[in-house]
């Protein structure tokens, strides 16, 4: 079956931040606006995802928080930007939801754990797990995805493909799902 085959307007679209969205800092964190970068083509594959699925949605962990990086303010300055430029491109975001929390806290908001996800399922109850794709660059944004019954789709550019079993598909890029999904 392929990808698309699986997307209508009865699925959700979980998507995370930092390696799928933005360019990640590696070994930081993106505190600020300035700071922000879009991957090349993610805007217009959002724009794409926005004509198929009746929800998409962003779960990220944002740990640089609780480290006292950055505040929540800045935090909403960022996704402010990061909204101006998919909106300008045709795409839509239905929410957009963070944990805060250190790794070590073992928050239930923290992926891999759920809560993120519970959450959003209780602000639209129409939310069904067993119509749902989490893409995501790290192992545990799949294993989140696994907890809940998702179809899991890693972004792996250059990744240990060693856990193959945490995900059904794997691109390079949002932009490259995008492609593979696009309405002719």
């Amino acid at each position: 079956m392929h990808l698309k085959d699986y997307f209508n307007r009865h699925w959700t679209l979980f998507l995370d931040r930092d390696g799928v969205i933005n360019e990640r800092l590696i070994g930081d964190y993106v505190k600020s606006p300035e700071e922000f970068r879009f991957i090349d083509g993610v805007p217009e594959a959002i724009a794409e995802f926005t004509k198929l699925f009746g929800r998409v949605i962003i779960v990220t962990n944002q740990q640089g928080i609780g480290k006292g990086h950055m505040t929540e303010e800045d935090l909403g300055l960022i996704h402010d930007v990061m909204m101006r430029g998919i909106e300008a491109a045709g795409g839509r975001i239905s929410k957009i939801y963070h944990c805060p929390h250190l790794e070590q806290k073992k928050s239930a908001f923290r992926k891999p754990n759920t809560g993120m996800a519970l959450q959003a399922q209780k602000d639209f109850p129409g939310i069904d797990f067993k119509k749902s794709v989490m893409v995501g660059d790290g192992l545990h944004d799949m294993e989140f995805g696994r907890r809940l019954g998702m179809l899991c789709v890693f972004i792996s550019e250059g990744k240990d493909l060693s856990n193959k079993d945490l995900w059904d598909y794997r691109f390079e890029s949002l932009f490259d799902i995008a492609e593979e999904v696009r309405i002719q």
